[in-house]
């Protein structure tokens, strides 16, 4: 048996330079199958790359390189001199030559702690070109590293006498498309991911932005062409396009911005509260960027590049990262029927010196002893592994908007939730207790209380945290996707590491394959979820997007599970409807991959529906290996997984704007072996705004030759789960 995150069969050697296929360059390098071409070139002093897929243009020329700020390079008390032709010195994007090319190839199977497959294959060809600027001595690397399914790029920074400390004004790196493409975009933001996809060509972004920015409790609009990452393209050939960032660390999270004459995107980093990009110190290099591409929509869901391209665990011991299904008190609040607040009486909460005990209880807050402990028994009931209470600890009278600092303390609970009892509680019954730190986006009051919070929870038995970064950040000035907060973010799961404590960050950046080098970051929501639903509603497509774009990164914490879709009868003063079907809901445990899988409803609504309810009973949370049978943006996506350790599958489909039919061959199933299939899907007259909760169960027998016609109803979709019987 081979042990977690062992490399199987690596092989590193060098190759020869490989053919370009439409573009004379200095240098190129192939993907393995030599369907990718990377051709590069210094023109004018000025580093060029293309990208080509089977003979077809993805990435016209386009530029490299940073422009530095004018605090760069002072390395004493004597002002640096920007006069003249010194001012040069700021720009690492042009003065470059070519002075030396490295090849290699690498190939190894690698086994995460927990993923859409137990085994993942590594396998690219490397180009590194090493380029100087001889006015300044100095010099830089550009590592491309081409798989079969995409390209990943990096700037590098070795150590040397002239380039030690630097500040970024921006990273100039561009994306040339070949056409107006039709794009799946949000609007770029340096606070939040929360928005709704727009489908629209590159050309339309400008005026439709307006209408695509919606009010959110932290937001940054930077530019009225300026998108997020992952973004996901079609060309009019056929072509699908998705361009990211990989193993995101020490720098800022970058945004596109679009020419929308040229086509061109470009690189935009999330500046500090000071307006600077980033503070760098070589030896370092960037994030990488990356160019996933194929003209079959299930490629850019199969790939596996943001991975691939961190780092190893950094973990010896990950015996105590264990994916995690679990339900919460927290729907109840969500939809306005239940409240975070303990009390209506106090307007100004000042910790330690606020007596709860003398205050009237409201009568509606939800994380009270009573309501846990129904929550844990409808846990225990039906085998889920832990709950999550929001809203226990005090400081939420006054929690929002304020940007208050000593805001929580992440140990003091309210007078009507008993900890000790709880958590004893829990563990009698086989559940554990899921911890909650809403910080408020007062950061450096959550890094204060950090070690005693972790502490806390070690000593109360539990052993995850869903972290939330509501509202502006404190440092004042400070951007969710700033340096300075994606340092942070990695802060606080490292050190939950030394706790053994997994970590599930919410409004925090999105993911970039880091999971892979700290596996107990174990979800993130980092986009427009489930919670959506009950604050106006998100695009009935919204679900059929998110894998091609979001979940690129890592996998999120999207909470489904919703089966009662009028939220007016959990709050009447709700008028909201969530945009899906019972079966829609179900099929989001598969698609939406997450080894962090809650059943957000409240218990009384699923106790409504249970024979709906069995498949998130069932559906395993850790696969052996995952299979992408239909895909296409914001349309559909059917895929099918294979539980680890087991023999059983499961399948989930969801649509889009319109129905989608499906026939599915099972020919993944093993040969001459029989299997039964139980069928969740959405009735003939099931519609996600008038019947949403129509739906029809059916089980048989079914083997490697089978074949399923099923549909899909719009917002909606169908789950299988298919058991061996022989």
């Amino acid at each position: 048996m081979i042990s977690k995150n062992v490399v199987i069969g690596t092989a590193l050697f060098l190759v020869p330079t490989f053919a370009t296929s439409t573009l004379q360059a200095a240098e190129s390098v192939t993907s393995p199958n030599g369907e990718i071409v990377v051709n590069f070139d210094v023109k004018e002093g000025w580093p060029v790359y293309t990208v080509d897929y089977k003979q077809q243009p993805v990435i016209l020329e386009s530029r490299l390189g940073l422009e530095l700020d004018d605090v760069s390079m002072r390395n004493s008390f004597e002002s640096f001199d920007l006069t003249g032709g010194e001012t040069n010195k700021l720009s690492l994007m042009d003065g470059f030559e070519l002075t030396g090319t490295e090849r290699s190839s690498f190939d190894e199977n690698w086994i995460p702690v927990w993923g859409e497959e137990s085994v993942i294959r590594n396998h690219y060809n490397e180009m590194a070109v090493t380029l100087t600027q001889p006015s300044f001595d100095r010099y830089i690397i550009i590592r491309f590293r081409v798989y079969d399914d995409g390209v990943g790029f990096r700037y590098e920074f070795p150590q040397q006498k002239n380039l030690v400390y630097f500040t970024i004004k921006e990273e100039h790196t561009q994306f040339a498309m070949t056409g107006d493409h039709m794009a799946y975009w949000i609007p770029g933001d340096y606070d939040t991911q929360e928005y709704d996809y727009t489908k629209s060509r590159l050309s339309e972004i400008r005026g439709l932005m307006n209408a695509a920015v919606t009010p959110n409790s932290s937001q940054t609009v930077f530019s009225p062409t300026g998108v997020q990452t992952a973004l996901m393209m079609k060309t009019d050939d056929g072509l699908y396009i998705n361009l990211h960032e990989a193993a995101l660390v020490d720098y800022s999270c970058m945004s596109l911005n679009l020419d929308d004459k040229a086509m061109i995107f470009e690189s935009w980093l999330t500046p500090d509260a000071q307006g600077k990009k980033g503070y760098m110190q070589t030896p370092c290099t960037s994030p990488w960027r990356t160019v996933i591409v194929s003209d079959d929509a299930r490629d850019i869901l199969a790939s596996r590049i943001t991975l691939n391209l961190n780092e190893p665990c950094k973990y010896t011991d990950t015996s105590w990262i264990k994916p995690v299904k679990y339900i919460g008190v927290w729907w109840d609040m969500i939809t306005g029927r239940g409240s975070w607040a303990y009390t209506d009486d106090v307007y100004s909460v000042k910790l330690g010196e606020t007596d709860y005990t003398k205050t009237k209880p409201n009568g509606k807050h939800s994380a009270n002893t009573a309501n846990v402990k129904r929550y844990i028994d409808f846990a225990a009931e039906h085998g889920f592994d832990q709950v999550l209470v929001e809203g226990w600890n005090q400081g939420w009278e006054d929690w929002f908007g304020q940007s208050k600092d000593y805001v929580f303390d992440f140990v003091t609970p309210y007078p009507d939730f008993d900890v000790e009892e709880l958590n004893r509680y829990a563990h009698n019954k086989g559940v554990r207790l899921m911890m909650h730190h809403e910080t408020s986006s007062s950061v450096r009051n959550y890094e204060r209380h950090l070690e005693k919070a972790y502490q806390f929870m070690v000593d109360h038995g539990y052993n995850s945290v869903k972290s939330g970064y509501v509202g502006n950040i404190i440092p004042r000035g400070e951007h969710h996707y700033g340096q300075w907060m994606v340092n942070h973010y990695l802060h606080c799961v490292t050190k939950a590491a030394e706790y053994k404590i997994m970590v599930n960050g919410h409004e925090a950046v999105r993911p970039t394959g880091l999971c892979r080098t700290y596996p107990n970051l174990i979800g993130n929501e980092s986009a427009r979820g489930t919670e959506y639903q009950a604050f106006g509603g998100s695009k009935p497509g919204h679900t059929s997007i998110l894998p091609f774009t979001r979940l690129v990164g890592g996998p999120m914490d999207y909470t489904p599970g919703i089966f009662e879709m009028n939220v007016s009868k959990m709050n009447p003063d709700n008028n909201s409807h969530v945009n899906s079907t019972i079966c829609g809901q179900l099929a989001l445990y598969v698609t939406m991959y997450s080894p962090l899988q809650m059943a957000a409803d409240v218990p009384e609504n699923y106790e409504r529906f249970m024979d709906a309810f069995q498949f998130i009973k069932d559906v395993a949370i850790d696969w052996d290996r995952s299979i992408y049978l239909e895909a296409e943006p914001m349309e559909y996506v059917t895929i099918a997984r294979k539980e680890k350790d087991g023999d059983r599958w499961f399948i989930g489909s969801t649509a889009g704007d319109n129905d989608h039919k499906s026939e599915i061959r099972l020919d993944f199933l093993d040969n001459g072996r029989k299997y039964e299939a139980t069928i969740y899907c959405d009735a003939d007259d099931a519609d996600y705004k008038t019947n949403p909760q129509a739906y029809t169960i059916t089980t048989k027998k079914v083997d490697s030759k089978t074949t399923l016609k099923l549909t899909a109803k719009a917002a909606g979709g169908y789950a299988i789960a298919i058991r061996p019987v022989e």
